[in-house]
Formats: C-alpha cells, structure tokens, sequence
C-alpha cells in the first residue's frame, strides 16, 4: 500500500495558498483557513530539507514583502513539547524575509500533519522549486528512507524522479564533509562528486579537480585508476538481492505471522524489523520468539 498519495483534489487549497506540492494529505474533511499568526509563535522544522538560505535573496523578497505584504501563506502544523506552537512544514523563506521585514504576524494555513507528512511536502517544495543544493537534496531523501521507513522506489513515485537519479545524488552523503563544502560553496560540481564518491581518499581528488580544471570524463579515468572504498566494495559484495530480500521477509511473515522488513547496511550489517498494532499481538509475538 502507498504511503503517499499525489495530486488529488488540492483546487480550493492551491486557490488560497498558490503553487504547492501536490500532495493528497492537505485534502480531506479538515477545514483549513488562513489565518494570522505572531511569528514568535512559529519554529523551524528541524527536518527541513533546505539547511542554507541566501542573504540577497531573503534581503530582495524581505523588501518585497515591505511593500506588497506576504502574498502566499506558509503551511504549519500544531506541535507540542516545543518553545513554539506551530511548526513550518512549507514557506521558510517567506517566515525568515517576514522577520527581516520587520512584521509582527504572518498569513498562515494551518494543517494537522505527521511527521511523515510534514517531511514529504517539505520534501516535494523544495524539490519542485529547485531551492536545494545536490548536498542538502541527497541528505532529505536519505531523511524521509530512515525516518520514514521507505524504499527508493517511495521516494521515486513521492518526487517524480527515477530510482537512478535518486540512488546517484544519494551517494554524495557519503562524501567527506569538506567535499561536501566544495559542493555546497559551487567549487566542485555535483557530476564531479558523484564520481569520485567511490574511491578511497575523495578529498585529495576534488583538490586535484579543482587544481587541474579536469573533466568529468577525465574524472572518471582518474577514478577507474584508483583505489575503490573498502566501504563500498564491502556493501556491494554482502549485500543480498532484492529478490532474496522479499522471501526472506515472507517466509519471517509466514512464520511469524507480522509484518517484516529487512534493512541491509554496508559491509553486511542490517536489521529486521518486526511490527505488531495491539500489545496482545506483541505478546503474541515474543511467545513465538522466546519458545
């Protein structure tokens, strides 16, 4: 079954709050309003793809938002246990100009959302409006996998992109963080990085890239010529196909008789993860296993 559902009766929401992800969680019977919120009362979404804002940027949109006020509302969420109330799920830009500007209170539309759903149009925002980094993209989609338990092929349907890109652009979370900053800062471009993410001393390539003007033709040579990470041969020579994965997570199943996933990591580690929904189903469960 879906985590997610895409672009489904969004018409009256997209009317009030412009070009959003389309997203079939903003819909249902919830009425949702825009409404005037104090801006000490909004926090920033710790889960927030986007982690670097551009000071022009935010200065043009804060001098726009002077003279024309906030033209589109931002999207929270209600939270608890927080120095704050709401929570941004989509419009940091605007929440951050909007301080700049000097305002009090921001036009707002506020959604109850879980976690899993916050992430995912936060997610889609940014992803649609080109506002991430390679860094900070390959980052949120290895978030939304571990936070909220999905495949690649989830991402894939979630943000519209093939299995290829997203599995490419994720190996730049590998890189070492000072290759990232080369990224990040537009020294080092994200097709370099991809490239030498698999051999064993990335820093001292991106230096000799950036050095020597190379291609990313000339890159990969370089890198065929090189010694591979003993991380990534490890994860490619233990890891167990997908086929193989499946039957084992249904003869668990059959076993059992709960759900069952089966995390690979590198070098031949993992996890298997049992589900139960009541707690008499939990006892049931380490009944089985304890016998």
């Amino acid at each position: 079954m879906s985590k997610f559902g895409l672009g489904k009766g969004l018409a009256d929401l997209k009317a009030e709050m412009g070009n959003i992800p389309d997203i079939s969680v903003l819909t249902g019977s919830e009425r949702v309003a825009v409404r005037q919120i104090p801006l000490v009362q909004i926090g920033a979404n710790p889960d927030q793809p986007r982690k670097t804002f551009d000071i022009s940027e935010l200065e043009d949109l804060a001098a726009s938002i002077k003279e024309k006020g906030v033209l589109q509302p931002i999207l929270l969420r209600a939270v608890k246990d927080r120095s704050y109330q709401y929570e941004i799920v989509a419009g940091e830009r605007r929440f951050r100009a909007s301080k700049m500007a000097g305002l009090a209170e921001i036009p707002a539309l506020i959604k109850t959302l879980t976690n899993e759903n916050a992430m995912e149009i936060a997610l889609i925002e940014n992803v649609q409006r080109e506002n991430l980094n390679p860094i900070e993209e390959s980052s949120a989609y290895k978030n939304l996998m571990e936070k909220c338990d999905y495949e690649l092929a989830d991402v894939s349907r979630l943000i519209g992109k093939s299995q290829s890109y997203i599995r490419n652009i994720m190996r730049l979370d590998n890189l070492p963080e000072s290759v990232k900053g080369m990224v990040e800062r537009g020294e080092l471009s994200a097709s370099h990085a991809r490239t030498i993410a698999v051999s064993e001393n990335p820093e001292a390539l991106a230096h000799e890239i950036i050095a020597n003007r190379m291609s990313v033709a000339d890159t990969e040579k370089k890198v065929k010529d090189t010694v591979r990470s003993s991380k990534s041969r490890s994860f490619v020579s233990n890891s167990i196909p997908d086929s193989e994965v499946k039957d084992i997570e249904n003869n668990i199943k059959k076993s059992l008789g709960t759900t069952v996933k089966l995390r690979q990591k590198k070098g031949g580690a993992g996890e298997i993860v049992l589900s139960f929904g009541t707690r008499i189903q939990m006892q049931e469960l380490i009944n089985k296993l304890t016998k």
